[in-house]
């Protein structure tokens, strides 16, 4: 399975796509200058279990690591990902 993840500032979501199908997205909105919130995370039911969130995650979180921006993950699955992936801990916003 080929794995894509793009960032869709126009519907304002990472998307990822398998084999070219877009089968999950983690939806971000601007709350201040420079962070992002992730309030939702959502993969089609027939990916859950194949690390499709998990790859949809990191490849947004590098991509927001890139730009320079802060996070404050609503999400719980974003939660916990960066809860068991410490490496990301630095992006959250603390204020």
């Amino acid at each position: 399975m080929d794995l894509t993840v793009v960032d869709v500032p126009e519907r304002s979501r990472y998307e990822i796509s398998a084999d070219g199908e877009v089968v999950g997205f983690s939806a971000y909105h601007l709350i201040d200058e420079g962070v992002y919130a992730l309030p939702h995370v959502e993969v089609d039911p027939a990916f859950e279990g194949k690390g499709v969130a998990s790859a949809l995650m990191r490849e947004s979180l590098d991509h927001i690591r890139g730009r320079g921006l802060k996070i404050v993950p609503i999400c719980p699955f974003a939660q916990a990902y960066i809860k068991k992936n410490q490496g990301y801990a630095d992006l959250v916003h603390e204020g």
